[in-house]
């Protein structure tokens, strides 16, 4: 094969040690090094002492990041590879020859580089990564503290539909300061669920003991401390997307799209969606919702959705599932999906058309506009006519169909 590059390096990544294999015209070289950062330092000589153009290494971890801020910062041109597109040839497994092999692949140009966004995007994933895990965090606090009350045999869950609203966390903050008194507990009830005094009552006698109080006590501030670390994270992340607001108005107004939706999308994505990704189906491709390619003799396979992008797909399937109920396409699409497939395989579906519509509102630099719920009954109406006529003649109905007057 001819060589396409003339001078690369090839990186085998670990937690605490680096294979670093450089390959030139005239010679080949392998060192190890030390993953601190000094150490990493002189990698980065080294490389450059061999004029090295090109340098590839795993996406291992998180283990790339900092070789990548350096390459970064010394303009070095550097890909980093999925391991499953380049896997050594059995039989070669060490740390060198990882390193030899990786190198030579890059030489003749047989690797293909992974996205890698530039700073201000990894930054801005990493806090909108964090504020999710944040706001995971403190919703499993909301079902801890749901056992603690039925472990107490209080059933406030079964009279109020959020247990941490207002009129919940008044309560719940009395009990673990120890108030027993049933009438004073009610009163803390707010709004509609005023009509609701005698269920509350029923509801909040029990047993609870005293390390059940105390629970209660720390799990509530628990969730307003990471509640505080959400708010805080809201505000860096809007401080940051400040110049984008067009872009996130865009998305957010597609069904089931909220400000933080939006945020994480673009953060996830990138600002310039046109450079990075030619086509919706490309983009949709990139997180994993489109179905994957198993044909063998002619017989098609699984087809299971594609590994990518884990947070923005789940995110996207969340939304999915959020607009089930409503009104509009995305509402009317799950549910047809829904009825013949399943909800998981209609979820796909949505969070598939969420994201190309997406790809086209931002390229484009519209807004969205709803095609409506009975989109689909719009398409298949002459089907639709057959099939109702088909049914009430099976159920022994003579039927005369009169077509409409144009209006």
């Amino acid at each position: 094969m001819d060589v396409i590059i003339e001078r690369a390096c090839g990186l085998d990544v670990h937690k605490d040690n680096i294979t670093a294999c450089i390959i030139t015209p005239d010679e080949k070289e392998i060192k190890t090094f030390s993953t601190k950062t000094v150490f990493l330092i002189e990698l980065v000589d080294w490389i450059k002492k061999h004029n090295c153009t090109h340098v590839a290494m795993e996406s291992t971890s998180v283990y790339w990041k900092p070789i990548v801020n350096l390459l970064e910062a010394e303009d070095i041109e550097f890909l980093v590879v999925n391991a499953q597109h380049m896997k050594a040839v059995p039989g070669r497994k060490t740390d060198v020859k990882d390193a030899e092999w990786i190198a030579k692949l890059l030489r003749h140009g047989l690797l293909k580089a992974s996205y890698i966004p530039d700073r201000n995007q990894r930054e801005l994933r990493e806090l909108v990564r964090y504020r999710r895990s944040i706001i995971e965090e403190r919703a499993r606090q909301y079902n801890r503290i749901q056992k603690v009350l039925e472990g107490a045999n209080i059933k406030l869950g079964s009279v109020v539909s959020d247990i941490m609203g207002v009129s919940s966390r008044d309560m719940l903050q009395s009990i673990a300061n120890g108030n027993d008194d049933l009438e004073m507990l009610s009163n803390f009830a707010r709004g509609r669920m005023k009509n609701k005094k005698d269920e509350l009552k029923l509801a909040l006698q029990g047993y609870i003991q005293d390390h059940q109080r105390f629970m209660i006590k720390t799990i509530l501030d628990h969730i307003d401390f990471l509640t505080e670390q959400i708010n805080q994270l809201d505000e860096e992340i809007a401080k940051r997307m400040s110049t984008f607001q067009e872009d996130i108005d865009r998305l957010d107004s597609i069904p089931g799209i909220a400000r933080r939706m939006a945020e994480q999308m673009l953060a996830e994505l990138g600002t310039n969606i046109k450079e990075q990704f030619p086509s919706a189906p490309q983009m949709c491709s990139w997180a994993g919702l489109v179905p994957g390619n198993n044909e063998s003799a002619g017989k098609r396979k699984s087809s299971k959705t594609r590994n990518g992008n884990k947070y923005l797909k789940s995110a996207l399937i969340e939304t999915a599932h959020s607009v089930r109920g409503s009104k509009n396409y995305l509402g009317a699409l799950y549910r047809r999906i829904a009825a013949r497939k399943g909800k998981k395989r209609a979820a796909v579906v949505v969070a598939h058309a969420i994201l190309r519509i997406s790809y086209y509102l931002l390229t484009r630099k519209e807004m969205y506009i709803d095609l409506g719920e009975d989109y689909f009954d719009k398409q298949r109406q002459q089907s639709i006519v057959r099939h109702s006529l088909r049914r009430l003649e099976s159920l022994g109905y003579t039927v005369t169909i009169t077509e409409p007057k144009a209006s």
